[in-house]
């Protein structure tokens, strides 16, 4: 009788809650653990696949970003481009979780499953989720079923795409929901469920450099101050992170004015979570306002999300409808 040859799942380990322990000093959670500690701990994890575990960072969520969101997509695709690579979990923080699971969305041209986990509670604790988020991100791996999904977020037996997903709890294992669009599917104890495919997905080259993008907030009150500061420090785009349906006061519209005017790009995001930003109202810094000023609108992208995409488009092109047609992509 000839052994079964299991099919091999990659590892990629950046860090985050999932690889930390409480320190006896500080009594407080700190990175502690590699990727192959986490895979080792996980009961039944042997009988699925062959692992194969990439080192890739040990850093809190905080400190990843767009310094080092190239080199995890070149590191995923270069195992993906393995043909006996079923697919890549990549562990991560969970406060950025989902910005870094849609740069890999947008960059990688292989398409293989990708899923993004993390935890809720670090490895000290005795209900710690990240092991049973490793078993599933496994499982959906290797399900038929959940073929041509994209990079995922699945933490808690839920599957999100990585354009729609939001972490939305500070400690619950509930965390991360897709708001109006929903869940893809769910991971059960005997399947894996796929109710529905992304439909909004894009593949954009990741570029030599990505553009510099800053956030700004729009706030009762606020004197566009910091749209002028963003510009006078080089920013190449500006997401602004607008009221209700993508609005501002008419002194955030004057520096946005003066943003455009100097060529940089203007990004109209909402800050609620759920519902597009849409160029509607007439007042000054209304939306309709803002469109005719040269602004693109973020659709329905959070803004952290707008700035994802706002990194690698405003690489590639800054013509206005170029880049409002990649967010109404």
């Amino acid at each position: 009788m000839t052994d079964v040859v299991l099919p091999t799942v990659a590892i990629v380990a950046t860090g985050g809650t999932i690889a930390m322990k409480i320190d006896p000093v500080t009594h407080a959670p700190v990175p502690a653990l590699s990727g192959a500690d986490l895979v080792a701990a996980v009961p039944g994890l042997e009988k699925l696949a062959r692992i194969a575990v990439t080192e890739f960072s040990n850093i809190p969520s905080a400190e990843m970003g767009p310094d080092l969101w190239p080199s995890l997509t070149r590191t995923v695709e270069g195992l993906l481009a393995d043909p006996d690579i079923a697919g890549v979990v990549v562990l991560h923080g969970t406060d950025t979780l989902d910005t870094s699971a849609y740069f890999l969305d947008l960059t990688l041209r292989i398409d293989k499953p990708v899923v993004v986990i993390g935890a809720q509670r670090n490895a000290s604790d005795l209900d710690s989720d990240g092991a049973r988020n490793l078993l599933n991100a496994v499982r959906q791996i290797l399900s038929p079923a959940a073929a041509s999904l994209g990079v995922t977020v699945t933490l808690n037996h839920a599957i999100n795409a990585a354009r729609d997903v939001r972490k939305t709890h500070t400690h619950n294992v509930e965390t991360f929901h897709s708001g109006e669009t929903g869940y893809l599917g769910t991971i059960d104890e005997d399947r894996v469920v796929i109710r529905r495919a992304p439909l909004r997905r894009q593949t954009l080259p990741l570029p030599e450099r990505l553009a510099r993008i800053v956030i700004v907030a729009m706030y009762a009150g606020a004197d566009g101050s910091q749209i002028r500061h963003a510009v006078e420090s080089g920013a190449e785009g500006i997401v602004v992170a607008a009221l209700g349906m993508g609005n501002v006061n008419a002194a955030f519209l004057d520096a946005i004015r003066s943003a455009i005017a100097k060529g940089v790009g203007i990004i109209i995001a909402t800050k609620l979570e759920n519902g597009r930003a849409l160029p509607v109202y007439g007042f000054p810094g209304g939306g309709s306002t803002l469109k005719a000023e040269g602004a693109v609108f973020a659709d329905d992208l959070s803004p952290d999300k707008a700035r994802v995409l706002a990194l690698v488009a405003l690489a590639i092109t800054r013509d206005r409808d170029a880049l409002q047609a990649h967010f109404d992509h």
